[in-house]
């Protein structure tokens, strides 16, 4: 009678075709297949045929969907070891195997307490346990059959296979996580995600070399810490005090740093006074220089017209007999009298320029400001470098400025002589249209 070879399990990993009646190893009726036997494989699974050979097995893959009687066409392998010398009515002998491609297999775990410790202080064991789940399924076939027995197979004998090393890996993992992967053992609660990711790519390997399975995906449900442990309240105590002392001592060089910041823009500030004082006293004293020689110059000239008009004088005696000269008199006078009004007008002029310069009050100080940017202290700026600063964009109202006399640092928003800088300017509405 021919044979109907096909699989109706709803679930299964790996299923073993026996024809009705016979029971597992039996008889060997068990793997007689006629030529012109149906077989039917459905979609998502393979049908293997293990040929048992003097030199080992064969086997032949039909994946599905496939519906057809067995033709030795259709099985390579078959043809070679059978021929055509049985005219396709004589059995030939073959185990059939059904293997599920697409389903799912699902493994929960729990791993009980055991001991992590921490690599700086090893005298502190924290119990520990961890629970989830793996997902896998099988999709090289061929490397399947190779590592695993199929006249034998279960799938709770196999599920308990993979459970025991995954228990063992993700064990291991944990267990080393603080040292090899740097996870504070305080933190490794918040830290399920990462172990996790870390544990899966390094067990996927492990599946797929010790049993042939796909590992979809590893969940960690919970990694528990026994928080009632001596080891854990210990540890907690000793990494509180040095966190603790941590944080003071970055504090400490925080504060420090800012002094020193501030230190030096002081110093700053106050190196920008003092040249801006001796630029003010060097203007004065040119002021003062230049008054000095307008006034030398009058001198000067007033020296050369007294001269002029000590021989003008002189004029007036000029003559054969030593007698008055009329005529050099009258030429005395009227250069004399240009000399008068000549120094009058320089002396008016002198006159003003000093008035000028001591009405003239000297120039206000240029307030300047330190300014924050790129988390470094610049400057000092004063508005106008401020104002060019602001239109690049380089600084806003946010940014923090300091000039002396201030107590600390504010934003150039709220200082009330730079808040105008910062003003975007609206233009004017368009005109009504005609």
């Amino acid at each position: 009678m021919m044979n109907v070879i096909r699989c109706d399990e709803q679930e299964y990993l790996v299923w073993k075709w026996r024809p009705a009646g016979q029971e597992a190893n039996s008889t060997t009726r068990e793997n007689s297949i006629r030529y012109g036997s149906s077989l039917r494989v459905k979609d998502g699974e393979v049908a293997v045929f293990v040929y048992k050979q003097k030199d080992g097995t064969m086997q032949d893959y039909i994946e599905g969907p496939y519906d057809d009687i067995i033709k030795t066409a259709n099985f390579p392998v078959l043809s070679s070891i059978v021929g055509l010398a049985f005219g396709g009515e004589s059995p030939f002998q073959a185990e059939i195997y059904f293997i599920n491609l697409a389903g799912n297999v699902q493994i929960k775990f729990g791993i009980p307490y055991f001991d992590v410790f921490d690599p700086r202080f090893l005298d502190f064991a924290v119990p520990m346990a961890v629970r989830g789940s793996i997902t896998f399924n099988i999709t090289d076939y061929k490397a399947f059959i190779k590592l695993n027995r199929m006249i034998n197979f279960t799938l709770e004998d196999f599920k308990n296979q993979v459970k025991d090393a995954v228990t063992k890996s993700i064990k291991s993992f944990v267990t080393n996580a603080p040292q090899n992967n740097g996870i504070p053992v305080l933190q490794i609660e918040r830290k399920i995600t990462e172990i996790s990711d870390l544990i899966q790519e390094r067990l996927a390997k492990e599946m797929r070399e010790d049993f042939g399975v796909n590992l979809k995906r590893i969940d960690l449900a919970d990694i528990e810490v026994d928080k009632e442990s001596d080891g854990y309240r210990e540890l907690r105590h000793i990494t509180a005090g040095q966190q603790a002392q941590t944080i003071q001592a970055q504090t400490d060089v925080n504060i420090k740093n800012l002094q020193d910041t501030q230190a030096i823009n002081a110093e700053n500030v106050q190196e920008s006074l003092r040249i801006q004082r001796e630029e003010a006293q060097r203007a004065q004293r040119l002021q003062t220089e230049t008054n000095f020689i307008g006034a030398h110059a009058l001198d000067q000239q007033t020296s050369v017209l007294k001269a002029g008009a000590e021989s003008l004088g002189s004029m007036s005696h000029v003559g054969d007999g030593g007698g008055m000269n009329a005529a050099g008199m009258m030429t005395g006078m009227v250069m004399g009298g240009a000399m008068g009004n000549q120094m009058a007008g320089m002396m008016n002029n002198l006159g003003q320029q000093m008035q000028n310069s001591m009405n003239t009050p000297p120039p206000p100080p240029t307030p300047n400001y330190m300014v924050s940017m790129n988390g470094q202290q610049s400057g000092p700026f004063n508005i106008q470098q401020l104002q060019q600063l602001a239109q690049q964009g380089q600084i806003n109202a946010q940014t923090y400025v300091w000039k002396q006399g201030m107590s600390n640092w504010v934003m150039a928003g709220q200082v009330q002589e730079l808040a105008s800088l910062f003003i975007a300017s609206t233009p004017p509405p368009p005109p009504p249209t005609l």
